[in-house]
């Protein structure tokens, strides 16, 4: 009996799913090109949204962590969507406007434009760790285009996914945006959506980009990955520690653009590791407190803790960076450590920690370093350290990776008019900005003929003028 009641919830919230599907879909077949003014409106609500229930947000993304400050939510979540969609807001008419192209030789008196026109309806998988923000940014770019949205929350964002549909139900139609709250991500996927956006786990964007290639679904993947920070030479030891350090513990390390572990010259590794025992008990006092994050949920903690005890295993000098702190089985409390002597064959070295845990990796010239970072996976983010053109230009076109912050880490994601996204295994496509408006637009292109059409001087029978015409248009060089 209770089978059968199980079945019948997944099995509602599969068919609301389709039906929420439909809506839009036939929406868009209505309206597939709102206005200026339109969008501006729905950006204008998202915005009123976001303002009027920031606390209540805050305190939903707290409850379904089990502890995250306030000020984290605000500042990395709140904050940062809100500024997001002003931006858009201040740029889109100009972004909407078609825009002119040259054109082909023999049709000079005819005209082409690209005209950036809505697909249609975007589907949304946004992830816990940053879940407000890794769904209203991508949001405000599909709005922005001119589309429509269906987001999915992840499951460990339930409370903040709960509070969202509730209060996008009173904003939103359901034909425009909708916040489904308990869909199966299968079920979600598998929509025949015209874009798909993920921010999650390799496994499962793999899953994903599967569901969307049966319906041909063009999809944007981003996801993570080991972004190295590189401390050269030239650069002081306790301003790199101090920007490294607030970028790695912010979200207790659960960041897909973390510093992933630091390289740094083999002589600056003890002041970097002493910079480090100064600054962090000053700033986390109280690892067991509100003012620092809990790990999500046991599975990752337990993962984390067992990722800590193998470096140990193997030969790794592990620091604990707040001597006083301990683990909190209970909260899922893990105090930061950083891990030096690190090798290859630790887990710590070989899958993206999620975590705070900093791996401290040292290196006797620059070409080892880059020559290590080149033999990895393309990172999501890279982090450069130095004062030095020279060496900033050599590591930046020696390297690739989805983007790049200079002298400190993490801050390329809060620049609105520089596109986000992987590369790799650290995802495809790009949002934020004008790449996020063209990311969630087609641009169509449009060919107007000339009123005195040239071609008409190539219709058939051929003849000897046609083979003349032909070679002079070869040859000539314009």
């Amino acid at each position: 009996m209770a089978q059968t009641a199980q079945h019948r919830r997944f099995t509602t919230i599969e068919n609301d799913a389709q039906r929420v599907f439909q809506l839009q879909r036939d929406a868009y077949a209505r309206h597939p090109y709102p206005s200026y003014h339109e969008r501006i409106a729905n950006l204008r609500k998202l915005d009123r949204l976001l303002v009027d229930n920031k606390t209540a947000i805050a305190d939903a993304i707290s409850a379904d962590f089990g502890h995250r400050a306030v000020e984290e939510s605000l500042m990395a979540e709140v904050f940062t969507s809100i500024d997001g969609i002003r931006d858009v807001m201040k740029r889109l008419e100009k972004w909407m406007e078609p825009q002119k192209r040259h054109v082909s030789v023999l049709f000079a008196t005819g005209g082409n434009r690209v005209i950036p026109m809505p697909k249609g309806v975007v589907g949304i998988v946004a992830p816990w760790n940053y879940p407000l923000f890794l769904a209203m940014s991508p949001l405000t770019s599909v709005l922005a285009a001119g589309n429509r949205a269906m987001v999915k929350m992840a499951s460990n964002s339930q409370h903040l996914c709960r509070l969202l549909a509730e209060k996008f139900r009173a904003v939103f139609a359901e034909d425009t945006v909708a916040i489904l709250p308990g869909v199966r991500a299968q079920d979600f996927s598998s929509l025949p959506y015209d874009h798909l956006i993920f921010t999650g786990s390799a496994d499962a964007g793999r899953n994903v980009m599967r569901a969307a290639a049966e319906n041909l679904t063009p999809v944007t993947v981003e996801r993570g990955g080991k972004s190295p920070t590189l401390i050269c030479d030239d650069f002081d030891v306790e301003e790199a520690a101090s920007r490294i350090l607030y970028a790695k513990f912010l979200n207790a390390g659960q960041t897909c653009l973390a510093p992933d572990y630091v390289l740094i010259p083999e002589g600056k590794r003890d002041a970097f590791v002493a910079a480090a025992r100064r600054i962090m008990p000053v700033r986390y006092p109280d690892p067991g407190s509100a003012q620092y994050t809990s790990v999500i949920d046991d599975k990752s903690y337990r993962r984390l803790r067992a990722t800590l005890e193998d470096a140990r295993q193997k030969g790794a000098d592990v620091v604990p960076l707040v001597p006083s702190a301990s683990f909190d089985d209970r909260l899922r409390k893990i105090p930061p450590h950083m891990i030096l002597g690190v090798t290859d064959e630790m887990v710590v070295m070989q899958e993206e920690i999620f975590g705070p845990l900093l791996p401290v990796k040292t290196y006797q010239t620059l070409d080892e370093a880059l020559a290590y970072v080149n033999g990895k996976d393309r990172p999501l983010g890279f982090y450069v350290f130095t004062n030095q053109k020279r060496t900033e230009d050599k590591v930046l076109y020696a390297t690739i990776s989805g983007g790049v912050t200079i002298n400190n880490c993490m801050l390329h994601v809060a620049q609105h008019d520089l596109p986000f996204g992987g590369i790799g295994a650290s995802g495809m496509g790009q949002y934020h900005g004008h790449e996020g408006f063209l990311e969630f637009s087609k641009l169509r292109p449009v060919f107007t003929n000339p009123r005195l059409p040239i071609l008409d001087l190539f219709y058939p029978p051929y003849k000897r003028r046609h083979r003349a015409i032909l070679d002079f248009l070869i040859k000539h060089k314009p």
